[in-house]
């Protein structure tokens, strides 16, 4: 690791104006990624600014019905919290699918939503990879994909996004509040907050450099029941290949309206609104054929990610007939 220097963070603002006002400045939290990272030199930050002591570890009703969670909530917190169980579980049993139990008593809901992706190639600062070394080229384009993306790659990057929170966070429409260090103040819709790889897959998000967030918030909860599946090759401590969040109201057999978010297949947490609408006034086994017919246009294995189309399919039936029921 390399040497660093650090600072505690006496407020928003300037935490915020500490790190815009210094290149290779990061913020830290949990550190459950950055310190990873860090150890393996693929993160090699100058400064690192500790915004641990700057109160926003609550969760609070808004006036509108809805949640607004501050950036420090740990995972677990959020997890258990008695409203976003009865309100949100697509939110808890995605936040209680990730990782493992000690680090999601460590995690915050900001680091979260920033956590780097899981690439083989991206960890080993052996390989070249454009998401750390911009330029380099991707080593996992004719390497070992089994993990990797099936939509919105391009040829300098087919990385997924590791995150379960932010699938769910993607389903019930969040929004993401931030302070930058000139003082700023703005919120970003979650659908605008994340990046494909384009030819910038260096860039994960539309957050501008010193930019902190300091919430989440969730509107009221819509209709219909909230399902979260995730597939992966072990039962705990292992990535999404394939994840659904999803929102259905159904009767009388048939949906009235759903929402989809998919993980483990894409740069970002995944959703179509097409797949949405072929859903409406659907039969939930007719509807999910042409669901994922949307969601995977123009869908690209890469080898050994090849069974990841066929089982988003699979997956997505599988979700919507518990939803449905």
């Amino acid at each position: 690791m390399k040497a660093f220097t650090y600072e505690r963070a006496s407020s928003v603002e300037a935490a915020a104006q500490a790190v815009t006002g210094r290149e290779g400045a990061k913020f830290i939290a949990g550190g459950t990624n950055l310190l990873d990272l860090m150890k393996i030199q693929v993160e090699t930050p100058v400064h690192l600014v500790d915004v641990n002591r700057l109160g926003l570890d609550r969760v609070e009703d808004t006036q509108e019905g809805g949640l607004r969670i501050g950036t420090l909530v740990r995972n677990s917190d959020l997890a258990a919290d008695a409203r976003v169980r009865s309100r949100y579980p697509v939110l808890s049993r995605a936040l209680l699918a990730g990782a493992s139990a000690q680090l999601r008593n460590k995690a915050t809901t900001g680091g979260n939503l920033l956590q780097r992706t899981r690439c083989y190639y991206f960890y080993d600062p052996g390989k070249p990879c454009n998401k750390r070394t911009p330029g380099s080229g991707c080593a996992a384009l004719g390497g070992f994909t089994r993990n990797h993306a099936i939509v919105g790659t391009s040829e300098q990057c087919i990385a997924t996004h590791p995150s379960d929170m932010a699938v769910a966070m993607r389903v019930l429409d969040a929004q993401v509040e931030t302070v930058q260090g000139s003082g700023r103040r703005r919120v970003i819709p979650i659908a605008d907050f994340y990046r494909l790889p384009g030819d910038t897959p260096h860039i994960d998000t539309n957050l501008a450099h010193g930019e902190l967030i300091t919430s989440v918030v969730l509107p009221p909860p819509p209709p219909g029941k909230q399902v979260y599946r995730k597939v992966r090759d072990r039962a705990s401590y292992a990535f999404a290949l394939v994840s659904v969040a999803a929102i259905v109201d159904a009767a009388d057999g048939a949906i009235r309206n759903a929402r989809l978010a998919f993980g483990g297949i894409a740069h970002q947490p995944w959703r179509v609104p097409d797949a949405e609408q072929a859903l409406a006034k659907a039969q939930p086994q007719q509807g999910a054929a042409q669901a994922a017919d949307a969601v995977l246009q123009g869908a690209r294995g890469y080898g050994d990610n090849d069974f990841k189309i066929p089982l988003v399919r699979r997956v997505l039936a599988g979700v919507l007939q518990e939803a449905s029921a």
